[in-house]
């Protein structure tokens, strides 16, 4: 198995490679790409002349449409929330996406090819990217990081009981409206635009079902008589596993001429002898968790301008080598590697290891 952290460090690695070569919004209604927060505004202890320059400096240098561009100037904090989710949605792809014939590759011309299909992957990078958004934004607010939002306030409960608001919770009802405006309304009439728009709107909602309420108790020798309690999201990484099972089971879709109306809907696309589920409509719109996909995606397999295909990549024997490499087989190659092993803390301050020394296989796609 390929080690976390050097997993890791590589798929960070990578992000941040391709963080500055990302097309233009015209290909989505916001880019993808590198996991933490990327420090690349200027320290506060410079002029506020030259804080002021670099923050729209890097605004411009995501190449965000006009609108966007104004919103991401107008708050210093916005244009790190930016590339903070960028940064966190792409990591998060490209792990759940890790075992995969599609591992989520990034690379300019595959990802922009992508974008300009219909595909469940397509699906996929629109929803993980609102995602991240809206969850990087109120983690923003509740950090402190923007000026114009803050903690959480108190939701409204029916039954208080003895809790007591307090702590910060993140700020989901700010971000939601920022990125709402920030990713603005595209028109309903094309399918495949309402299609990408049903895509974003389910990230979106996938962070509002994951919030929890958080709570500590206060009282004399820890009895609990007062909670302090606040709101906080899941963490991203729960986010991704929902979306990628939602993946799996997205739905195909068509376009149906609404006979009262005249106006274009979204139909779920059904095998001939399938018969519509009972109800006022035969065929409404989809639920509205699921992730949608107007065309088969393609197999992955070979290099395409989707993808650089399987041949070469580690793959993990009996476990997906037959799937990841489309039946071509794979190479097992034998290798000696040192690793740390026998760990133990030392007073005061250290951990000592030993170096042990052992084989292992590794296995590639053939070509």
């Amino acid at each position: 198995m390929l080690d976390g952290h050097l997993l890791l460090g590589w798929l960070s690695f990578t992000v941040i490679v391709y963080l500055f070569n990302l097309p233009g919004p015209t290909t989505a209604y916001f880019g993808l790409t590198g996991n933490e927060p990327l420090s690349i505004l200027p320290l506060s202890s410079q002029p506020e002349e030259n804080v002021g320059r670099a923050h729209y400096k890097l605004c411009d240098r995501l190449k965000l449409e006009k609108k966007q561009r104004r919103m991401c100037r107008r708050d210093p904090g916005v244009a790190e929330t930016l590339m903070e989710a960028i940064s966190m949605s792409a990591l998060e792809c490209q792990y759940q996406f890790r075992f995969e014939r599609w591992n989520c590759s990034l690379e300019g011309r595959y990802r922009a090819n992508i974008l300009k299909r219909g595909f469940k992957e397509t699906a996929f990078l629109y929803a993980v990217s609102s995602a991240g958004l809206t969850h990087a934004m109120a983690k923003a607010c509740s950090a402190g990081r923007m000026e114009r939002c803050t903690c959480d306030e108190a939701p409204d409960l029916e039954n208080r009981k003895a809790w007591q608001w307090g702590g910060c919770g993140d700020n989901l009802k700010y971000s939601n409206k920022f990125v709402k405006d920030f990713l603005g309304k595209r028109s309903n009439k094309d399918l495949r635009a309402r299609v990408d728009m049903h895509n974003t709107n389910v990230g979106m909602k996938v962070i509002k079902a994951g919030v929890e309420t958080t709570c500590k108790c206060h009282g004399v020798s820890g009895s609990c008589t007062v909670q302090t309690c606040w709101r906080q999201l899941s963490p991203f990484h729960e986010i991704g596993k929902q979306l990628k099972q939602r993946y799996e089971t997205s739905l195909k879709v068509g376009s149906s001429t609404n006979e009262a109306t005249g106006e274009g809907e979204i139909s779920q696309a059904r095998p001939q002898q399938q018969q519509p589920p009972p109800g006022p409509s035969n065929d409404p719109i989809p639920r509205t968790m699921d992730l949608l996909h107007i065309e088969d995606s393609p197999s992955f397999c070979r290099p395409s301008k989707y993808s650089p295909g399987t041949s070469a990549r580690k793959c993990y024997k009996d476990k997906n080598c037959d799937a990841i490499c489309c039946g071509r087989g794979h190479n097992t190659q034998s290798r000696v590697v040192t690793r740390p092993c026998q760990c133990q803390v030392r007073w005061c301050c250290y951990v000592e290891c030993k170096q042990c020394t052992q084989r292992e296989e590794v296995y590639t796609c053939k070509g």
